[in-house]
Parts: structure tokens; sequence; C-alpha cells
């Protein structure tokens, strides 16, 4: 059975500017709040690993609380969700397009790209932009949603509709790790969270707060999204030995002839 256009091309959001905006519009509804609150709690708990000197959060500026736990003391926010100029209370924000980073080379000790990937559409050089501007063992986070979820069946009724945040390309953890590799990271961990179904009623969300603990443990990677951390690589060059091979010096001229014992007792006769 062939599946349909739809199904084989699941992005179907509006282009950019637009999808980044309805994305943080979605992020106010009920679901979105939860699952921004969750998010937050999981980079509370991955960012204070992470060390260096210049962080790169790309999204809205609003989301800048997100960043609190890091100890990276500058932090920075590329604003993908306006097309018109924004000065926020946080003065380390500038806008540019998602894949093009107007950043230096090597000058980036993490990024944390929440939900870039599934809506870009230019993953890959998202992706190349952030290994471009990581420095040697500088840090990603990843945070995306599970293909493989209980959102699915929410994903699959209204994705083709264009509603956010279903009509996005929703990548496996393992798919995400063959990217990563490929443009040489290490994957340090990886984890699933927000297990309960998309409802809209705060009130139903909570009764479903149980099937967080029991996603944990029984069913981890059935969780409707998940935050990767990889490591860039160092690329170490192979020292070559050079192959030094010592030369034999000729002497043409100048031999000394051995002398036979005739010569030597004329010579002693001499002294």
């Amino acid at each position: 059975m062939r599946l349909s256009n739809k199904l084989r091309n699941p992005n179907r959001c509006a282009p950019a500017p637009a999808v980044w905006r309805g994305l943080y519009d979605w992020y106010q509804s009920q679901t979105g709040q939860r699952l921004q609150e969750m998010e937050k709690d999981v980079l509370d708990n991955l960012l204070p690993d992470l060390f260096g000197y210049h962080l790169l959060y790309l999204g809205h500026p609003d989301q800048v609380t997100h960043l609190a736990a890091s100890r990276v003391s500058h932090r920075m926010v590329m604003n993908i969700c306006t097309d018109k100029a924004h000065t926020p209370d946080f003065p380390e924000c500038f806008q540019a397009e998602v894949h093009r980073f107007p950043i230096e080379t090597d000058s980036i000790d993490v990024v944390v790209l929440p939900h870039m990937l599934e809506f870009s559409r230019f993953p890959h050089d998202v992706l190349r932009e952030t290994e471009r501007v990581l420095i040697p063992e500088g840090h990603v986070v990843i945070l995306g949603f599970n293909p493989f979820s209980f959102w699915m069946l929410w994903r699959l009724v209204l994705g083709w509709r264009g509603h956010l945040p279903w009509c996005g390309a929703f990548r496996s953890v393992n798919r995400m790790k063959d990217w990563l590799a490929l443009l040489g990271f290490d994957v340090v961990s990886n984890r699933y969270y927000f297990f309960k179904p998309p409802v809209k009623h705060p009130s139903l969300l909570n009764k479903l707060g149980f099937l967080e603990r029991l996603g944990q443990r029984f069913w981890p990677i059935l969780g409707g999204s998940y935050a990767i951390v990889a490591r860039k690589r160092v690329v170490t060059l192979t020292p070559i030995k050079p192959s030094w091979k010592s030369r034999k010096t000729v002497v043409t001229a100048g031999l000394a002839e051995p002398m036979s014992p005739h010569q030597d007792k004329e010579n002693a006769s001499c002294e």
C-alpha cells in the first residue's frame, strides 16, 4: 500500500517566519504551556552540566527564561519568530534566519535548538550551521517531537490540515543520531518526556499526570517529545613520521692510500 503524498511529505506548515510565530502562539495554549513547563524542567537538568563562555538559543526572546539554569554567563537569543524589529528587555537578542547564523566559526560553546528541525525548510543547513559555529567539544541541545508517541493520532488527524505543531516533520531519535554522526557529533544523552495525550482541558491533563511517572518507567520511547545532547567531535590529525633514510657520503678525491712496510721505514728515517 502506497503512502499518500501528505504522509510522505509530512511538513505541511507555512513558510518562515509565519511558522515560527504560529508555533509560539501554540505554546500559549493549554497543551503548549504544559509542554513549555516540562521543557524548562528538562533544560534546568541539562544546561548546568554544559560549560563555556557563549550560549546561543534559537527561538522567541520571551523564552529566555528557559536558560536560567545555565552556568554560561553570555547567553544570546537568535529571534526567528518575527520579521519585524524586536527589542526586548533581554539585550543579547538579534534577528536572523534559522538556517543562517550570523556568527563566527568556532565561537559558541552551547547551542539550543527547541523544535527547529521539525519546521525549518532546511533542517540539514540548520545542523551544519550549528556544527560550524560550535567550538570543538561544544554541545548542542535538540528538543524535538517524537513521531512514535501518543501524539501520533493527533498528528495523523490534524497534520495534513496544516495545524501546528502537527504539520511539522517529526523525526525519531535514531534519525537524529544518524544526522549528528554524519556531521561529527557524539551523542552524550537523550531522554523522552510528556507522556500525556495533548488534550486541551487542564483538569484532564492534571488527572493524567500519573502517565509521566509510568511512561518514564515502562515505555520511555513513547514520550511526546525528546531531548538530545550531542558534543562536537574534535578532529585530530594523525602525525605521519617522516621516513628519514641515512645517506652514505661518498668521497671521490683525497683518499689516503695504505703504505707498505718499506715506505714506513723511509718515513721514519726522515724524521
